[in-house]
């Protein structure tokens, strides 16, 4: 396992501490990352300096809270991670009155004081950058063999210590999420670490091990207690994972479901039958893991995940040896979808994008019957920025049934209808001249004679495109409006034919890509 470096930015910061006599450490998320073999995401610094000494060895910063966290900002970097990297003085938490924020923040001495306040044992972990003869090494910090080389390229010499008092190494090799200390008390501190729990799970791809599980289904009730936006944030992690699909059944398993998307629970056991091999519910988990699977928008996956909620409202039986039908689940399920995404204060303009999705998913018809006209109405419902989105999401619907083909025949008949109907049409309107101009320059009055020098000037322009230029265009007026009437009207009918032979190969190029006739 190759480990990322310790970029230059990190350690300028842990080293002007360390000359400063203060104690840096990498912590959290970063000191996770590196272990994994992963190249992090953020970089966070504790140390015992307090806010205000950080502030003093670092000429740009900014502190804008009450938990000792100062940004230190580092404009010169192109790399995102690096443009902000967090110091946080030592802290402990007391008592979570209200189950949502500690009472008050006090400053710590020790890192391990601070380390004790985590939620997970794989977030509970400092990496000291020390040399190995220094002295918090000789405290009892022991080497770590897989940190021994990941400074060898920028400061010969160094090699890495753990403080782990809670083993969260030990966990991250055994893929296990673990709370530190006592579950219950660490999820009755703040119940979002519920959500927590569950989303590095699907995340990182780890089990959450059952002391940790069981408080989880003791405690899950507290979720009601936390803001919807908290909420939101760790439920969007879960969708953009590589396992949307394992997060939501774990969030079902828990009983957190209901906190998140009520409705969607309605789903399981609703059989649809016909080219459904598997009920509402699964049919949707596995429509949503195919958005993620195709690395799609979180727009196609909430959509994926909704398209089908307005099932169990609407399934009404077909009679005897009939199939269900689900007659108006999708204008149900665009309800329900701005209902649950407003509720879970998602933005205005996803909720929006998201529920109209899902208005339209069902716009497969029978190819050999639909029309141009009809297709530019669906492009006008779903609006032209999103007709594309709609067409993923059709793909992954599709998936979702257990069907083997991604994109059949009809499929690609239709999105070859849609760039067909939404490509730039050649016309005269290309033209670096219109009507009015021509008759300014050759003082014609209105007339088919217009349009006579239009389709012949059109004609010129699809022979050498870099003729189009309003100068070239309004000489060339002046001449033909002099020619006789017949040799005009020739040259204008070749216009119009030359228009038409090079409508048809473009026609004929968009569904050849398509693979259709």
């Amino acid at each position: 396992m190759s480990q990322p470096k310790i970029p230059k930015e990190v350690l300028f910061v842990t080293e002007t501490l360390k000359m400063a006599q203060y104690e840096a450490f990498l912590v959290g998320g970063c000191v996770r990352d590196i272990l994994m073999g992963k190249k992090p995401e953020d970089w966070d610094i504790a140390t015992n300096a307090g806010p205000d000494k950080v502030q003093e060895l670092f000429p740009h910063t900014f502190y804008e809270n009450t938990f000792g966290t100062v940004g230190v900002v580092n404009d010169e970097t192109e790399d995102e991670s690096l443009k902000n990297i967090e110091v946080t003085t030592y802290r402990k938490e007391g008592k979570y009155s209200d189950g949502r924020r500690p009472d008050e923040i006090v400053f710590a001495k020790t890192i391990e004081e601070d380390l004790l306040r985590r939620d997970l044992t794989i977030n509970a972990i400092a990496l000291d950058l020390s040399p190995e003869k220094s002295p918090r090494a000789k405290r009892g910090i022991a080497p770590v063999k897989i940190l021994t080389d990941i400074l060898k390229d920028i400061k010969p010499g160094y090699k890495g210590h753990l403080v782990d008092p809670y083993n969260g190494h030990r966990d991250i090799k055994d893929k296990l999420i673990r709370a530190v200390l006592e579950p219950s008390r660490r999820f009755s501190e703040d119940a979002l670490r519920i959500m927590r729990a569950v989303r590095f799970a699907t995340v990182l791809d780890f089990q959450i091990e059952p002391q940790t599980a069981e408080a989880i289904e003791l405690l899950h009730m507290k979720l009601k207690d936390i803001s919807k936006e908290r909420i939101r944030d760790e439920f969007r992690k879960i969708i953009m994972s590589k396992r949307p699909k394992y997060g939501l059944i774990e969030l079902k398993k828990f009983n957190l479901l209901q906190f998140i998307i009520p409705e969607l629970l309605k789903a399981e056991g609703v059989k649809q039958g016909g080219i459904h091999a598997y009920d509402v519910w699964e049919h949707s988990l596995k429509t949503v893991q195919a958005g993620a699977k195709k690395g799609f928008s979180e727009e196609i996956r909430l959509a994926a995940l909704f398209h089908d909620i307005g099932k169990p409202r609407t399934r009404r039986s077909g009679g005897k040896n009939k199939e269900w039908t689900f007659f108006g689940h999708d204008v149900v399920g665009e309800r329900v979808t701005r209902e649950t995404l407003s509720n879970l204060k998602y933005p205005k303009e996803m909720v929006e994008k998201v529920s109209k999705l899902v208005r339209w998913h069902m716009f497969f018809s029978d190819t050999e019957e639909i029309t141009h006209s009809a297709v530019r109405r669906m492009v006008r419902n779903v609006g032209k920025e999103n007709i594309w989105d709609l067409i993923n999401l059709r793909v992954c619907d599709r998936i979702g049934t257990g069907r083997p083909k991604e994109e059949p025949y009809r499929l690609r008949k239709y999105k070859s209808m849609i760039e067909e109907v939404m490509r730039d049409p050649i016309s005269v309107g290309m033209l670096k001249i219109d009507g009015a101009m021509v008759m300014k320059v050759t003082h014609e009055t209105p007339g088919p004679k217009i349009g006579y020098i239009l389709n012949a000037l059109l004609e010129e322009v699809l022979e050498d495109p870099l003729l189009n230029k309003a100068e070239y265009l309004e000489k060339r007026a002046v001449e033909m409006s002099k020619m006789n009437s017949s040799k005009l009207i020739a040259l204008s009918e070749k216009g119009k034919a030359e228009k038409q032979k090079r409508e048809g190969e473009a026609l004929e190029k968009i569904r050849d890509k398509n693979w259709v006739k």
